[in-house]
């Protein structure tokens, strides 16, 4: 099976496997324990956090554990914005953000906060002047993802991180799940004053991600208990998957630079192959430099999504379909319905990401499965378009 959906989970490096295994059979204290097993655990705690924070230029204490992804941007949005409700109740984030930001805005929008989402180019990118219209003197928080989960767009984070560095009082939380390991990604010179990483993104466990929050930032926590991460999140701390993460997020930034120059090689390929198939359209930026070169997005106005990642599957190909259905209903990808696109293009969204266990014969072979599939579907989705004309 050729797997093209590493934006959605990664296989785990085998040395961090190894290494979990072992933290799992020796290392089973718990940190907060006052005996010697309790201490050897806190000390691989202590270690994973100083791995981290070097990778990220930044101090350990500004590295807090979570469960991944979507409970970091939970605290960093929820936590900020109760912390700090008393400068203010604005806050801004954007169209396409993942589903954890978007909906964690829509809660606090219910709640009595007032939320304004940035609309995006064709592209996929936020205009740096409908954030500068946007801010006011009562926003608190602004949350911009790095990387675009579903088509790959980059958003312009140092820009807009210089931009806010000149509002001391409005925090930015950039979600940088798709990019940390892919892209440089350093807090300080994005601007970032939180920022988001979920350790399987990049070939480590699921269930473990950390919360960036620079030194002096404040959040009222969402778990309580036991104080762990200084009050941050309370709980028991999953030693092996910390360890394991650390690991992981060491080994894909030392490879960042191979990874960069090997998949862009790969999406230079798929691209070309996409373009020569006239029923497909293609997402995002046209220049190369603004797009993540581990994904590729393209939609087949006329056809499902599923329809299509069923038919590759049948050819041993697993691709990622962003829209979904349920008991026959369409629903279209709130992403492209942002960019622009049309009904039938927002149901049809298929996303190819990969990384550097793909070769290029393997971009050939997914290449050879699309151009077969589409030529299988073409009559169908034909007369689904006459229907709809």
């Amino acid at each position: 099976m050729l797997y093209m959906d590493y934006a959605a989970t990664t296989p785990m490096y085998e040395e961090v496997i190894d290494t979990m295994t072992e933290v799992m059979r020796k290392f089973y204290g718990n940190p907060s324990s006052l005996h010697a097993m309790g201490a050897d655990a806190e000390q691989l705690v202590a270690r994973a956090r100083q791995t981290i924070a070097a990778m990220l230029k930044c101090a350990p204490g500004e590295i807090r554990f979570t469960s991944g992804g979507t409970e970091s941007n939970n605290l960093a949005i929820r936590g900020a914005a109760g912390r700090y409700r008393h400068r203010g109740n604005h806050l801004i984030t954007s169209m396409v953000e993942h589903a954890s930001v978007y909906e964690t805005f829509r809660r606090l929008e219910a709640e009595g906060y007032q939320v304004t989402y940035l609309p995006v180019d064709e592209t996929g990118q936020i205009r740096l002047n409908d954030l500068k219209k946007a801010l006011k003197d009562e926003t608190i928080l602004v949350s911009v993802m790095h990387v675009n989960n579903e088509m790959g767009r980059i958003q312009p984070m140092e820009q807009i991180g210089q931009l806010l560095r000149e509002r001391p009082k409005t925090l930015f939380h950039v979600d940088a799940v798709q990019s940390v390991g892919k892209l440089p990604v350093i807090p300080e010179r994005l601007g970032a004053d939180l920022l988001t990483c979920a350790a399987h993104k990049l070939r480590g466990p699921k269930g473990i991600g950390f919360l960036y929050c620079r030194r002096g930032v404040e959040l009222e926590p969402l778990l309580h208990g036991g104080g762990q991460e200084e009050g941050f999140r309370s709980g028991t701390e999953n030693v092996p998957a910390i360890v394991g993460m650390a690991k992981a997020v060491r080994m894909a930034m030392d490879e960042q630079q191979a990874f960069a120059e090997h998949t862009a090689g790969l999406r230079k390929e798929l691209v070309r192959c996409i373009s020569t198939i006239p029923e497909l359209v293609l997402s995002g930026s046209k220049q190369p430099e603004d797009m993540a070169p581990h994904i590729v997005h393209f939609s087949y106005p006329g056809m499902k999504s599923e329809v299509l990642v069923h038919a590759l599957e049948q050819r041993g190909v697993c691709v990622s379909a962003r829209s979904a259905c349920s008991s026959g209903a369409e629903k279209p990808s709130r992403v492209l319905l942002a960019m622009g696109a049309s009904h039938a293009a927002a149901v049809s969204g298929i996303r190819l990401s990969y990384s550097l266990q793909q070769t290029h014969e393997d971009a050939l072979r997914f290449c050879s499965a699309l151009q077969e599939v589409v030529a299988e579907l073409k009559p169908a989705a034909s007369q689904k378009g006459r229907r709809n004309s």
